[in-house]
C-alpha cells in the first residue's frame, strides 16, 4: 500500500484527505493519505523520517512552504516561487519539491474556458498565493499587474516576474478597466462580507478567480456576477492543485469529478 500525506501545523482543518481518498477509492489503488502535525522546528526530520519509512508523496501546508524549499530538491518553478506544497520520493537521489498552487490557478481558470495566451491580469496581493499565481499567469503568456496593499511589497515581486508590475491597492479600478483576468490572493472575504475590488471596477470581459474557499460565494464573486464576468471559486484553484500532485505522484490522470465531488461535499 501506498502512503501519501500533509505536513503542516495545524492540519486539522485540511480537506486534502478526502480529496485525495476519493481519488483513490475511484481508480482502485492501494494508498492511503494521512496528516502529519510535526514540531514546528522539526521539519527536516519529518521529510527524512518519511522518506526513510517509505512514504511515496507529501503535501506541505503553513507554516513549512517556504522552509521545504531548503530541504528537497526544488524544480525550477517552486525555485522562482520560493515555496514548495508537493514532494515527491520516486526518484533515486533527494526528494523534489514542487509548487502545484501556481498550476492549481491556471487550470482552475482554463476549466472555465479563460485563455490565458496574452491576457492581461491582475492579481491583488504579493503573499505566498499571490507569489504563486504571479509566476503561474506569467508562465502561461499573460502580463500581470501585482496590487499589494503595501506597494513596495508588489513592487519587489514584479522585479522576479516575467512581465509584471508592481502596484498599490489604489491602482486596481484603472488596472482592471482593460483587464482580462482579476485574480483574488488574498484572504479578504474570508471571514467578513468583504471585498478587495470595488463592484463598479468590475466588468462584463473579466474572468475573476477568487483563492478563497470558504465561503464559496465571497463578495467579490458575486459583485463579479452581477457585473456578467466570468466566475471562478476558490474550491477549483484547491481541487486542482491536488490533482496537479495526484498526477505527479500517481503518473496516472486524476479522477477530477469524484475529488471535486469529495471536496464540495465538505464545504
Amino acid at each position: 500500500m501506498d502512503v501519501y500525506g500533509l505536513l503542516g501545523n495545524p492540519v486539522g482543518h485540511s480537506l486534502s484527505p478526502p480529496m485525495h481518498e476519493a481519488a483513490y477509492d475511484e481508480l482502485g489503488l492501494e494508498a492511503r493519505y494521512v496528516t502529519f502535525e510535526p514540531g514546528r522546528d522539526a521539519l527536516e526530520t519529518a521529510i527524512e523520517g518519511a522518506d526513510a519509512l517509505g512514504v511515496a508523496g507529501l503535501n506541505v501546508t503553513i507554516p513549512f512552504k517556504q522552509e521545504a524549499l531548503e530541504i528537497v530538491a526544488p524544480e525550477d518553478l517552486a525555485t522562482r516561487i520560493g515555496a514548495v506544497n508537493t514532494i515527491d520520493f520516486s526518484g533515486s537521489g533527494p526528494p523534489t519539491g514542487y509548487n502545484t498552487d501556481a498550476v492549481g490557478a491556471l487550470r482552475a481558470l482554463r476549466d472555465h474556458d479563460v485563455d490565458l495566451e496574452d491576457a492581461r491580469a491582475v492579481v491583488v496581493g504579493a503573499g505566498g498565493a499571490g507569489r504563486a499565481v504571479a509566476f503561474g499567469l506569467a508562465d502561461a503568456g499573460a502580463t500581470v499587474a501585482i496590487a499589494n496593499r503595501t506597494e513596495p511589497k508588489a513592487r519587489q515581486l514584479a522585479e522576479a516576474v516575467p512581465r509584471a508590475s508592481g502596484h498599490g491597492l489604489a491602482d486596481v479600478e484603472r488596472l482592471l478597466a482593460e483587464a482580462d483576468v482579476l485574480v483574488n490572493a488574498t484572504s479578504v472575504g474570508m471571514e467578513e462580507d468583504a471585498t478587495p475590488v470595488p463592484a463598479d471596477a468590475l466588468h462584463g470581459d473579466l474572468a475573476v478567480l477568487d483563492a478563497v474557499y470558504r465561503p464559496l460565494e465571497t463578495r467579490l464573486l458575486r459583485d463579479a456576477a452581477e457585473a456578467g464576468a466570468t466566475t471562478v471559486d476558490g474550491a477549483w484553484m484547491l481541487l486542482y492543485q491536488g490533482v496537479e500532485a495526484f498526477e505527479i505522484w500517481t503518473g496516472r490522470d486524476a479522477p477530477v469529478a469524484a475529488m471535486n465531488e469529495a471536496l464540495r461535499s465538505r464545504l
